[in-house]
């Protein structure tokens, strides 16, 4: 037998849990469930296993607006991320909805049933679920392979060669030569954790990238959090950290210049005198133009001061037998070499989509409110914000997509559609990031409009606006 649901959410990742606990608490006569294809819940926090992961994000604004951050980190690692979402999801009653090992394959929308058929692969064996609406929270990134370049001469290698989204659990890297490929955030958070046991670490970059230090704990955090209501402080936290996230966005885009010399003459305060910062710290593009790195503690900037770890700036011309010849002829000796190359975002998680028998080609749509598309009804996904924490545009998207479902309920509507009818409204592309992911994606992405509600403001403020407070019944979404 098919069963149906008013809701399938697809991925039991930080946005599949978040919008488990919305439908829940908003509207907790609608029957959900939640498609997972991985065996545990997670989705990045479960995924990645390389040493040293954590947030690049402080945790009073990647986790939920309604269950409170507890621990002193505000930089948190991998593994307390993990418990805050088994945490979450268990005590929502989240984790009762989840069926593991669901890889959803497709999904077909029919009109004339107003209804998604939703077909999943369990050990080999098809399933097949229907549901009134199709929540889409499977990330935006590939999880079955990272991006990993070939490089000329790499099979010549004799040492061992990784990328950090599959980390071997039997690599040993104590006391032996380490080589990361890479300069984001994935290589600055390695190299210093690599550094602690590693004869030595050195992170190759083709150009630098814009690094900023904070403190690991928030010292306001935990004070607010002795004086005030466990709800209070955090609640405090969450704004100021917002706010204070939002202003150096801003100054990043209006005074450009100023905020590459605080960021660089950040750096350079914190690495011995004579280092070559505008070699390998001061980066071609503005700030923002691509994501700002953390370290927390500059625990980074302390590896290199103790010389366990360099950075060399230089293009790879080839792998040797025993690490890496650069294009300026040097050769770094290399007993591992970490691809941290970066990510293939991928959305919607390679499930096709057809609507009355057409297929989807999301790079033919245009996003509405950053997570709806054109044309196809009924049909949500989440996509967190490329200059702030993920979650702060996740809870936003839940809770509008709970205001939708509310109002159709109202009025007996079955189905929901947005249309781009106006001819005013000029295509962009959806990102406007120069970051090598990004750049190789765009054309598997929907597009932007130059106008609300096809317009995507990356600015949390506008976005409470528009999707707390804005109408609904817009004239943009037709309801049938």
């Amino acid at each position: 037998m098919t069963e149906h649901f008013d809701v399938v959410i697809v991925g039991a990742g930080i946005s599949g849990i978040g919008a488990g606990c919305h439908l829940g608490a908003r509207c907790p006569d609608r029957s959900y469930v939640i498609l997972e294809g991985r065996e545990r819940l997670g989705g990045t926090w479960d995924l990645f296993r390389y040493p040293g992961i954590r947030s690049d994000s402080d945790m009073y604004t990647l986790g939920y607006a309604f269950e409170p951050w507890k621990d002193q980190a505000a930089i948190a690692d991998g593994d307390a991320i993990l418990a805050y979402l088994r945490h979450t999801a268990a005590k929502h009653g989240v984790d009762r909805h989840i069926r593991f090992g669901h890889r959803v394959l497709r999904a077909s929308w029919c009109s004339e049933d107003a209804r998604w058929t939703v077909e999943a692969e369990r050990d080999g064996q098809p399933v097949r679920i229907t549901c009134s609406f199709l929540f889409m929270c499977s990330g935006y990134y590939d999880y079955e392979q990272g991006h990993a370049p070939t490089f000329p001469g790499q099979e010549r290698f004799a040492g061992r060669l990784v990328h950090p989204q599959h980390w071997p659990a039997d690599l040993d890297y104590a006391g032996k030569r380490v080589v990361v490929i890479g300069s984001g955030a994935t290589a600055v958070t390695l190299v210093p954790e690599l550094a602690k046991q590693a004869a030595h670490v050195t992170m190759l970059q083709r150009s630098p990238t814009y690094i900023l230090s904070r403190p690991r704990e928030d010292r306001l955090a935990n004070r607010l959090r002795r004086l005030l209501p466990e709800r209070a402080a955090y609640g405090l936290t969450r704004w100021k950290n917002v706010l204070m996230g939002l202003g150096f966005f801003q100054l990043s885009r209006r005074a450009p210049a100023r905020m590459r010399t605080l960021l660089v003459e950040g750096v350079r305060r914190a690495l011995p005198a004579d280092y070559d910062v505008r070699t390998h710290f001061t980066p071609r593009y503005d700030p923002w133009d691509q994501r700002v790195c953390l370290v927390p503690d500059g625990d980074m900037f302390e590896a290199i001061r103790s010389g366990r770890a360099s950075v060399v700036t230089d293009h790879v011309e080839r792998f040797t037998e025993r690490g890496i010849r650069l294009r300026s002829g040097q050769e770094l000796p290399a007993d591992v070499i970490v691809t941290a190359t970066g990510l293939r975002l991928q959305l919607l998680g390679r499930v096709a989509l057809t609507v009355d028998g057409e297929p989807v080609e999301p790079s033919e749509r245009m996003a509405y409110k950053a997570m709806m598309l054109s044309d196809v009804p009924n049909l949500a996904l989440s996509f967190g914000y490329t200059n702030a924490s993920w979650t702060l545009k996740a809870d936003l998207t839940c809770e509008y997509v709970c205001r939708l479902l509310q109002h159709m309920r109202r009025h007996g509507y079955r189905s929901c559609v947005p249309r781009q009818h106006d001819s005013s409204v000029s295509e962009e592309p959806f990102l406007d990031f120069t970051s090598g992911y990004v750049q190789r994606a765009l054309t598997q992405l929907p597009k932007q409009g130059s106008k609300p509600p096809w317009k995507l403001r990356q600015n949390y403020l506008f976005d409470i606006v528009a999707l707390r407070h804005g109408r609904v019944d817009d004239g943009v979404m037709e309801f049938r």
